[in-house]
């Protein structure tokens, strides 16, 4: 399935617009790595926890919505878009949602 960011697919001609499609998750963190994180963040440097849940949050996000590409019939994504939000009591949560035009292509 081919998936892009833009609103077509370089060589390929849209046969036919299927719909939007969504993956949505939300991950919580853990109060320990919290703290860690928070202490590194004083110290300076990266995140490498935070970094992580997000990549992990941003892939179960674009699966979820390829598999309902799929069960649609379609072949392709296009104009997907990615958005997090952190919610929660201090922002203890991270939210990742993905959406695009599902399209069957010739």
């Amino acid at each position: 399935m081919l998936i892009t960011t833009t609103n077509s697919i370089e060589g390929k001609k849209v046969k036919k617009y299927i719909g939007i499609v969504t993956g949505e998750v939300i991950l919580g963190a853990n109060v320990f790595r919290d703290l860690m994180a928070g202490i590194r963040d004083i110290i300076g440097g990266r995140t490498k926890v935070y970094e992580t849940k997000l990549q992990e949050a941003r892939e179960i996000a674009q699966s979820e919505m390829l598999e309902h590409a799929k069960a649609l019939g379609a072949d392709g994504v296009i104009g997907v878009d990615f958005d997090y939000e952190t919610l929660g009591q201090n922002g203890s949560m991270l939210m990742v949602t993905v959406s695009g035009t599902a399209i069957e292509l010739e």
